[in-house]
This record gives structure tokens, C-alpha cells and sequence, in this order.
């Protein structure tokens, strides 16, 4: 099994987590808290990855949930956090989880180096002692302890608001950290929304994000029949509230691509993500372009934008035919096809 350059460094550090009761959580992509349950008394994942949820759901052992905010409870006296991408985010799990268990709780955090884990100890500063054990493989390790009593947490508290005007549509986005756009638009998605044709039937905003594609295709095509997904619990939290404040109605779906996506769609309309975390990763998309014409009606269309230097074209043609560029800038393009 390989692991990543994080979990690598966890596991010259196992003496922490000998017969205790574990919560990982954080940027996780391998299965390493499967490993850890052979040390642990009892490993518990929480994520906001609908992806890595299906990946851990195959481990017995592990009992893995999933969502915008950790509800259920949990028996746990350590929290294993791998640093995300997003300080806000690292600040939003760490005060989440804190807040629901108390003061006691052991907290090891680990990371890449160039993920800003660094600043944990800053951080961690009102919740009691943090102190660096590990440095390896461009990561470290950090033991620390909740001495404070955390602050109450409310989900709505961290929605961050703004107002957009865009294809002659008024709305004001609601986003949670760590989603993309978060307190500010995306020029691609400005461009692709700008070149929209008139949409009707059933419409999937793939990778939805905070709602904003969707937001404006819905207020502009009352009469669509709107889907929303992504693999992120918090992109999906943030899409229903941006729904909810503009008075918008839509289904909203946790996916990996088209894992619960099981109809067709008139129209596939997408800004695909490109990264996971700090790496550059094309899977999804390339996923989402290969699987369009099994999830496509009968002249059904794809419609994406993307950056200019993404070789997306020779996917799309090998998948759906011809594929035609609609719109272009110096940093983004527009490829339309139809099935």
C-alpha cells in the first residue's frame, strides 16, 4: 500500500495513538486510518469528501462520515487532523471539532510544509499547548492538547456572503471556506455564463461549487429542471444556501462524477475542477468528458469551460464527436458538443 508523504510521517509517530479512540479528519486521500486500526483502540474518519467516504466505506473496520459538519457521537479522545489546502478550512474543522469535544481532547496535526501547516501553532493558541515532534518527507507532525473551552459552533456563523451581477442576473452568493470561489468569482465561470445559450429540460451544473453557475441558470431558465452536484460536502452546503437566499429551487447531489447520478441530462454545463487539494489532478473531469455520452439525451449537450492550456478538446472529441470552441479569452476557453 503507498501512502502519502502525511500519513508516511504519522507512522513514525504511533506511540500517540496506541489504544486510543482516533477521529482523522482533514485532506485525507489514502487509506491510511485503515493501518491505524491496528494500533488504535478505534479509528472514526470524518470527511467532507463524498469521494474518499465511498473509499473508507470499504473498510470495515473504519466507520466513516460525511458531511458539511460532524452531528453524530462519537466516542473519541484524539483527533488526527491533516492540514487542508485552505487555512480558513483548517480553522473551520479545527473549531467544529473542538467545539463538540471539549476540553481533554489530544489533537495531532500533520502536513505538507507547503500547505501552511506552519501556522497550526498559531492556530491552536486559544485551545491550549501545540508542540512540533516530526519533520520529514517536507511535512510535520504536531501534538497538542484542548486545555480551553472552544468556542459554540454554528454552521451559519462561517458562510461568507457577496453579491454578483453577472449575464444580467443579480444574486448574492453564499459560501463556507474551502469551497471554490469562496468570497469571490471565478473569471471562467463568468466567461462560460456569458455564452450560455437558452436552456431547457433537464440541467446538471457538474462540480457546482458554492451555486453560482447554477444560481444564474436557474434565474435566467426558470423553467429548467436544475441538479447541482460535487464531491464536497461544503460545496453542496454552500450551493443550497445560495439557492435558499435567492428564492431558487434546485436537487442538490454528493457525488463522485456520476456515482449517484444514475439519468440523463439535456444539458452537462461545468467549470470541472483540475485540483485536489495542493495536486493537480484531471481525473474527475476526464471522468465526467469520457462518461458525458451515457449521461446525455438524445442531442443532449456538454457544455464546459476551462483553462486555455487544458487539453480537454481531443477528450471531448473522442467521447461526443466534434467538439467546438464558442467563446475564448487569454486565460479561458469555452468547448461545446452535442451527443
Amino acid at each position: 500500500m503507498s501512502y502519502s508523504a502525511a500519513s508516511q510521517v504519522v507512522a513514525r509517530q504511533l506511540e500517540f495513538f496506541d489504544n486510543r479512540k482516533v477521529l482523522v479528519a482533514g485532506e485525507l486521500s489514502d487509506d491510511y486510518p485503515a493501518a491505524l486500526v491496528n494500533i488504535a483502540q478505534s479509528v472514526a474518519v470524518f470527511t467532507t469528501n463524498y469521494g474518499y467516504h465511498r473509499q473508507m466505506n470499504r473498510h470495515q473496520k473504519v466507520q466513516s462520515y460525511f458531511g458539511a459538519e460532524l452531528t453524530d457521537d462519537l466516542d473519541i479522545d484524539m483527533i488526527l487532523l491533516y492540514w487542508p489546502k485552505a487555512k480558513a478550512e483548517a480553522d473551520f474543522l479545527l473549531s467544529m471539532l473542538l467545539a463538540k469535544f471539549g476540553t481533554d481532547t489530544e489533537v495531532c496535526i500533520v502536513g505538507e510544509n507547503r500547505s501552511g501547516v506552519r501556522s497550526a501553532e498559531k492556530m491552536f493558541r486559544d485551545y491550549g499547548p501545540l508542540t512540533k515532534y516530526d519533520s520529514a518527507r517536507r511535512c510535520s507532525f504536531y501534538w497538542g492538547r484542548c486545555d480551553q473551552p472552544a468556542k459554540p459552533f454554528n454552521l451559519a456563523d462561517w458562510f461568507r456572503n457577496y453579491p454578483l451581477t453577472v449575464a444580467g442576473t443579480e444574486i448574492t452568493i453564499r459560501s463556507l471556506p474551502g469551497v471554490f470561489s469562496h468570497g469571490e468569482f471565478d473569471k471562467g465561470s463568468e466567461l462560460l455564463l456569458d455564452n450560455l445559450p437558452s436552456l431547457s429540460g433537464k440541467v446538471l451544473d457538474f462540480g457546482c461549487g458554492a451555486g453560482v453557475i447554477g444560481a444564474v441558470m436557474k434565474a435566467n431558465n426558470p423553467s429548467i429542471d436544475l441538479e447541482l452536484c460535487d464531491i464536497s460536502a461544503l460545496a453542496i452546503a454552500s450551493a443550497q444556501e445560495t439557492f435558499r437566499i435567492n428564492n431558487l429551487s434546485a436537487k442538490f447531489t454528493a457525488t463522485d462524477v456520476y456515482a449517484e447520478l444514475p439519468g440523463s441530462y439535456n444539458y452537462l454545463i461545468s467549470n470541472p475542477p483540475f485540483h485536489a487539494g495542493l495536486k493537480t489532478f484531471y481525473a474527475a473531469t476526464e471522468d465526467f468528458i469520457a462518461q458525458a455520452p451515457q449521461h446525455l439525451e438524445s442531442d443532449g449537450e456538454l457544455i464546459i469551460v476551462a483553462n486555455s492550456f487544458l487539453q480537454y478538446p481531443p477528450l471531448i472529441e473522442a467521447s461526443l464527436g466534434e467538439c467546438r470552441t464558442t467563446a475564448r479569452t487569454n486565460k479561458f476557453n469555452i468547448y461545446a458538443a452535442k451527443k
